[in-house]
């Protein structure tokens, strides 16, 4: 098993996180996003968007840090990272999407190129921009959390699921970029909960090989 991806991607550090909870060894192949390494060579084979994280298990290739997770559920179901009932699976599945779909697509680095190279935002507007949609993500993540009793010592129940996976790197991200966290109490607390776990901890970007600083 392959696992293509890059130190500072949210998105691949959910999928290292994966990995780790689920105890899959994959080779590492570092895409350094940086230097778009991503537009040069056959990786457009690996991932015709030239994106990371991609895995490729024996030729089969997964695209997309939720497609692999739910590939990772079916081919390695212990231990579970999705509820065994149906609401809590669909619960889990709108956290993740709330993170994935909502917050993060309009925040990377591809998008804040755009602002600046068409739209001629400097880099305070961008910061605005990065900060009032985070805001708005991890305000309604954090209400969905603190007003529902199916909230555990994690973000559903009392084992780390894919929802935490997600939450987890985008808080960091958030960090990163200077964001105000003090208005999300219940995510900062599961956040602490899951980075006591060693499969949490040897995920995160400054513990990668490719790590640059």
């Amino acid at each position: 098993m392959i696992h293509y991806g890059f130190w500072r991607s949210s998105a691949a550090y959910r999928t290292r996180i994966a990995l780790n909870l689920k105890g899959v060894e994959a080779e590492n192949r570092y895409i350094d996003l940086g230097k778009q390494e991503q537009d040069a060579g056959d990786y457009g084979a690996v991932n015709p968007q030239r994106l990371v994280p991609s895995l490729d298990d024996d030729g089969g290739i997964v695209n997309q840090s939720l497609a692999i997770m739910e590939y990772l559920e079916e081919t390695h179901p212990e231990p579970p990272l999705l509820p065994a009932d149906a609401p809590g699976r669909a619960r889990v599945r709108a956290l993740c999407l709330n993170i994935a779909c909502e917050v993060h697509p309009i925040l990377t680095a591809r998008a804040r190129g755009m602002l600046e190279s068409v739209f001629g935002a400097s880099a305070a507007a961008q910061r605005e921009w990065y900060s009032y949609w985070v805001a708005r993500g991890l305000t309604a993540f954090e209400a969905r959390l603190a007003n529902d009793p199916a909230t555990g010592l994690y973000c559903h129940g009392d084992a780390p699921t894919m929802a935490d996976v997600c939450m987890v790197p985008q808080l960091t991200n958030a960090r990163t970029n200077e964001c105000d966290l003090s208005g999300y109490p219940t995510m900062l607390r599961i956040e602490e909960t899951c980075k006591a776990l060693d499969a949490f901890r040897l995920a995160e970007p400054s513990n990668q090989p490719d790590h640059t600083g």
